[in-house]
């Protein structure tokens, strides 16, 4: 029997966890049992900066997946925000270690050519490593938008995406039409190159993102959604086989490494 592909998930950061009120890693157990479910083991980032430590990390794992958690330090995509958006934007409580090791994980990744699933947050970070912006909050810099802040339903179905035709996740889900759940304030605004948005809600933000094709960071497997089908693999297909064909990749990744 083919041994599980080792599937690295970065956690989020507390500022007292349970034992003892430390400084704590955090991690939904929905990441967990949806790359469980999909045939992988996940194996948590270590809580380091060291380049080294990370790089090494990412070489010992078939794939990395970046989840969800508090936002990113606006300095990264724009040291100019007004003041009174700034004030909407609530950082991790490490002093934006999260964000550095993170950034770290995909420099990494981009070199050793490893499979990236990127939720949420990560699907924003990524794009601010390559240079794209970020709504930093929906409710005051897009007129009319919908609100997808709905933590409440965080594992309903409250919009729509439409995929593009042909796009690795049209091709995933067997849809043109994705029915997706919403927890965020902030959202890409520019894309990134070598990235497309490959989803996007009805009001017009970016739910979906891959590289490009033909791109020179040509990738075993790159997928960036702004969703979180974690919350939604016991109810829908489509969000399974997200994790499926994550999953999936890794393991011809480890095929490769023996």
């Amino acid at each position: 029997m083919a041994s599980r592909p080792l599937i690295l998930v970065s956690p989020s950061t507390e500022k007292r966890g349970v034992e003892f009120h430390d400084l704590s890693a955090s991690l939904s157990v929905k990441y967990d049992f949806s790359v469980l479910q999909a045939g992988g083991i996940p194996v948590t980032v270590p809580a380091t900066t060291d380049r080294a430590v990370l790089a090494e990390t990412v070489r010992r794992m078939e794939g990395v997946l970046l989840t969800g958690g508090d936002d990113i330090n606006p300095d990264l995509y724009d040291p100019r925000l007004p003041a009174g958006i700034r004030r909407t934007v609530e950082q991790t409580p490490d002093g934006g270690a999260r964000d550095l090791r993170e950034l770290v994980l995909i420099q990494e990744v981009f070199r050793q050519r490893k499979p990236l699933l990127a939720i949420c947050r990560g699907h924003q970070l990524l794009n601010i490593a390559f240079g794209g912006q970020l709504v930093a909050d929906i409710r005051r810099q897009v007129p009319g938008a919908l609100n997808h802040q709905q933590l409440d339903r965080a594992g309903e179905l409250v919009h729509e995406a439409a995929l593009t035709a042909g796009s690795l996740l049209a091709k995933i889900c067997g849809k043109r039409v994705l029915g997706v759940n919403s927890s965020h304030h902030q959202a890409v605004q520019t894309v990134a190159e070598p990235f497309v948005a490959t989803a996007v809600s009805p009001d017009g933000l970016v739910e979906a993102m891959e590289l490009k094709p033909g791109t020179a960071q040509g990738m075993p497997f790159l997928l960036s959604v702004q969703f979180h089908p974690e919350r939604l693999t016991h109810q829908y297909a489509a969000h399974r086989a997200i994790f499926k064909t994550f999953v999936t990749a890794c393991a011809r990744q480890a095929k490769i490494k023996s």
